[in-house]
């Protein structure tokens, strides 16, 4: 069974508008359906750097390599070849047709220095997330989040109570979700496996798997909190520069995602450390040894790890909606004063706080009047995201939103 998905607009608008298309993402995402589903056979031939011999012919030869794959072509993990970036620009250069070449690659580390170099101008780059909750739900809304006036009137699906649960232990990757009786211990295992033998090796040079695994681990625990580089090197027994190198590999993975603080010039006394989220909750739940929805909604980190789930589906309406560099932050000062989130658009700061109860009240956002002390911006819709069954107003300008909605 096919999951639509919402970024196929977005790549066929950028197929037909750039002579290559790079699409990124972590391992297991759908890239290859995806593109298996939009491009048939009849229009586009598919060859994997996965297949050993594939990949020595386009390391050793990349003329030979496009001789015996002539025509419009889809090269899946690109990074494993950035040999091939250059004979790809003297080939898109010898014609003015869009959508010569579609790239996918599950690293980015290794991808952009080789794209920036070969392909500037030519290449047109996607982020390709996990599935969204509103794939899942097959909801048809296909906007990035941004708490203006029309997002919160539009029409949505929504999930609330144990059933969202459900869908953050299990997790965002399609395979879990197409195949409710896949078990997901045994998948993410067999995920962590592969991602660390394959990606992680030929990213750096990693001499022990087994901490680098520890490491993540010790990084899921700390989801949705601001990042301690000293402390981590601490407990593994490994120096502050190998975790920000490892932290730096998980990010251009697509696994993690570090949101950074939010600064202007009137806010001072404001915490410069970034946070760190995981873009896939069901692979926090399987680190942390979760076995099930119920425990994990009563567990001691229910509340980070619903943060993270909602940070990650925000993240993935913007790359959906062809948005990479994210307009969104958090705020803390050295008063403890914070704020989950901030979204940025168009000169007006939309404040939002995350939290898990289902009876949100006003004193959750007394902290969002900070943010009328920044320069040049107009503050918009305030919102407290939480498991509330439907939107509605707290007071005036504080709206109680679903996070089952976003």
């Amino acid at each position: 069974m096919y999951i639509e998905r919402s970024i196929e607009q977005l790549i066929k608008k950028t197929v037909s508008t750039f002579k290559v298309v790079l699409l990124t993402g972590a391992r297991q995402v759908g890239k290859t359906t995806t593109l298996n589903h939009l491009f048939g056979e009849n229009e586009y031939h598919y060859v994997s750097l996965d297949d050993f011999n594939e990949l020595e012919i386009a390391k050793r030869d990349p003329k030979a390599f496009f001789l015996n794959h002539p025509g419009k072509l889809i090269i899946d993990e690109i990074q494993y070849a950035p040999e091939l970036f250059r004979e790809i620009k003297f080939r898109v250069d010898q014609k003015d047709d869009y959508g010569q070449y579609i790239l996918t690659g599950s690293q980015t580390f290794s991808l952009m220095q080789g794209v920036t170099e070969s392909l500037a101008g030519r290449v047109g780059i996607i982020s390709f997330p996990s599935l969204s909750l509103r794939e899942m739900l097959q909801d048809p809304f296909n906007k990035p989040m941004i708490p203006n006036n029309d997002y919160l009137k539009a029409e949505r699906k929504a999930l609330q109570g144990l059933e969202l649960w459900r869908k953050i232990h299990r997790g965002s990757l399609p395979e879990l979700t197409k195949e409710p009786k896949l078990d997901n211990q045994q998948y993410y295992a067999t995920y962590l496996s592969t991602y660390i033998e394959r990606d992680v090796r030929s990213i750096t040079n990693v001499q022990d798997l087994g901490l680098f695994f520890d490491f993540i681990r010790v990084l899921a625990a700390r989801v949705a909190q601001l990042v301690n580089y000293s402390e981590m090197a601490k407990e593994l027994g490994i120096n502050e520069r190998t975790v920000k190198a490892w932290m730096t590999i998980l990010e251009a993975s697509g696994l993690i995602k570090l949101i950074q603080p939010y600064s202007n010039n009137q806010l001072s006394r404001i915490i410069k450390t970034p946070k760190v989220y995981f873009m896939d909750t069901g692979l926090v739940a399987y680190l942390l040894l979760w076995k099930d929805p119920e425990t994990m909604m009563k567990g001691a980190m229910s509340g980070a790890i619903f943060e993270n789930f909602a940070i990650s589906e925000i993240i993935k309406s913007y790359y959906n909606a062809g948005i990479i560099h994210l307009p969104i932050y958090f705020y803390r000062d050295r008063d403890q004063k914070e704020m989950d989130l901030i979204i940025e658009d168009s000169g007006v700061l939309y404040p939002i706080e995350i939290k898990q109860t289902a009876s949100p009240n006003p004193n959750m956002a007394k902290h969002f009047k900070l943010l009328e002390k920044a320069e040049g911006y107009t503050i918009g819709n305030r919102m407290i995201l939480c498991q509330v069954e439907k939107r509605y107003y707290l007071t005036e300008d504080l709206i109680a939103y679903p996070v089952g909605a976003i």
